[in-house]
C-alpha cells in the first residue's frame, strides 16, 4: 500500500470528535452525581463510595471492529475474552477487585454456535478474574444487523476496599510497561483498512503465523500483575493508543517521557505502520504499540530481574519464557512540567509526539 498515509480518522473513527463531544455533555452527567460519586466520567472507572466504606468501581466497553475479523475468520471464543478483559483492564487501574459482569449481545439473527463461543470465551475469562457473570441481554433485531452481524458490550462492577489508599504519583516515579499481547482490542476500523486486499490465511514471514490468527489474539488481563506489584498508578492502553492514555493516569503539572527503544515493539505494528504509511505519531497515538499497560511506581519499587512470578517486568523482551531470567526494565521518569492547553497531539517532521492535559503541560511524549 502507498500514496498519503493512513489514519484512525480517514478510517472513519475521530477520536478528536469523541473527545469534543465529551466535553459538551460531561455537564449534563455531572447533574446526576451526588455526593457518593468519587470519580466521574474521565478515568478508567467510575467509583461510588459505599456508606460502611471502600467504593464500587465500574466500567462498560465494546470489542468494536474487531468483530468483523472474528466473523470473517468464523472464530469467536476470542472475542468474549476481549470484553470481559477489557473491562477487567479497566477497573484494575483503580485498584478493584472485580465482582460480576453483564454482556449484551445484539444481533439481527442468532447463530446458536456464534453466541455459544463467545459465552465460552466470557465464562472462561470471568473465572480467570473470579468475578461471576451475572446475567446480560440477548436482543435479536431483524434489519438492524445484516447477517451474520453482530455486537458485544460488556459491563463491570468491582470493589475497592475500604482503607485501599495508593500513594500519589509524583516527579521522579518510574513507569514500566507491561507488554500486550498483541492490538487487543482497539484499532481495527484502521487494521482492516490496511489489510482489506489481504487474506486472513496469509503468513507475514515477520509474523510467522496467518494474519488472522495475529489479529484475532485476546485482549491480555492485568488483574494478576497488578496484584503482584506495589503501585501508584496505571494506564490501561487502548483506544488513543500510548498518548491518549497515559495522562489519564498523571495528576496536572505532571509529564512522562518514554524511550522507544525502552521496549520491543512486536511486529504486526511495524507492518500496519509499513503497508499503510502511517506515520509514528499516529501509531502512538492509535496503538499500544506493545505495552498494554503502563503503571507507575516509585523507584524502590520496581522489581527486580528475579522477579520471574511477575511476568510484566521485563519491557523489551516480550516472549519471555518460564525460567528465564528477564531483563532489568528500562525505565521512563515523570517529570514536573509547566503551561497547558488544551488535549491535542503535537505533529513534528521529526517523531516526537506528546499528548497535552488541559492544565498540566506536555505529559506523556514519546522521542
Amino acid at each position: 500500500m502507498s500514496g498519503e498515509g493512513l489514519s484512525y480518522a480517514a478510517a472513519g473513527v475521530d477520536i478528536e470528535a469523541y473527545e469534543r463531544v465529551l466535553e459538551r455533555v460531561k455537564p449534563l452527567i455531572a447533574t446526576t452525581h451526588g455526593k457518593e460519586v468519587a470519580v466521574g466520567v474521565g478515568p478508567f472507572a467510575g467509583l461510588y463510595a459505599l456508606p460502611g466504606g471502600g467504593h464500587l468501581a465500574a466500567s462498560a466497553d465494546g470489542v468494536g471492529t474487531k468483530i468483523k475479523v472474528a466473523i470473517a475468520a468464523e472464530s469467536h471464543r476470542g472475542i468474549g475474552v476481549d470484553i470481559v478483559a477489557h473491562c477487567v483492564n479497566d477497573i484494575a487501574t483503580a485498584g478493584a477487585r472485580p465482582l460480576f459482569f453483564l454482556d449484551y449481545f445484539a444481533t439481527g439473527q442468532l447463530d446458536p454456535e456464534v453466541f455459544s463461543e463467545l459465552v465460552e470465551g466470557m465464562t472462561a475469562a470471568c473465572r480467570e478474574a473470579g468475578c461471576a457473570l451475572l446475567g446480560g441481554e440477548t436482543a435479536e433485531m431483524p434489519g438492524m444487523y445484516a447477517l451474520g452481524d453482530y455486537d458485544l458490550a460488556g459491563f463491570i462492577v468491582g470493589l475497592v476496599d475500604a482503607g485501599s489508599r495508593r500513594t500519589a504519583v509524583g516527579a521522579g516515579d518510574v513507569l514500566l510497561g507491561l507488554p500486550s499481547s498483541g492490538l487487543h482490542t482497539n484499532g481495527y476500523s484502521l487494521v482492516r483498512k490496511v489489510f482489506e486486499d489481504v487474506p486472513l490465511s496469509h503468513v507475514f514471514p515477520e509474523l510467522g503465523k496467518p494474519l488472522g490468527e495475529v489479529l484475532l489474539e485476546p485482549h491480555r488481563s492485568y488483574l494478576a500483575d497488578l496484584n503482584g506489584l506495589h503501585w501508584k498508578g496505571a494506564a490501561h492502553v487502548t483506544g488513543g493508543g500510548i498518548l491518549g492514555n497515559l495522562p489519564r493516569c498523571l495528576p496536572e503539572g505532571l509529564g512522562a517521557r518514554l524511550d522507544r527503544g525502552a521496549w520491543q515493539v512486536p511486529p504486526i505494528f511495524d507492518l500496519v505502520r509499513r503497508r499503510g504509511n502511517i506515520t509514528d505519531d499516529e501509531m502512538f497515538g492509535t496503538f499500544n504499540m506493545g505495552l498494554g499497560m503502563i503503571v507507575v511506581v516509585d523507584r524502590a519499587d520496581v522489581p527486580g530481574p528475579g522477579r520471574i512470578g511477575w511476568r510484566s517486568a521485563e519491557t523489551r523482551d516480550l516472549r519471555l519464557r518460564q525460567g528465564q531470567q528477564p531483563p532489568q526494565p528500562r525505565r521512563a521518569r515523570i517529570r514536573r512540567r509547566r503551561g497547558g492547553d488544551q488535549p491535542t497531539i503535537v505533529r513534528r517532521r521529526r517523531f516526537r509526539a506528546r499528548a497535552r492535559h488541559p492544565a498540566g503541560g506536555a505529559l506523556a511524549e514519546i522521542f
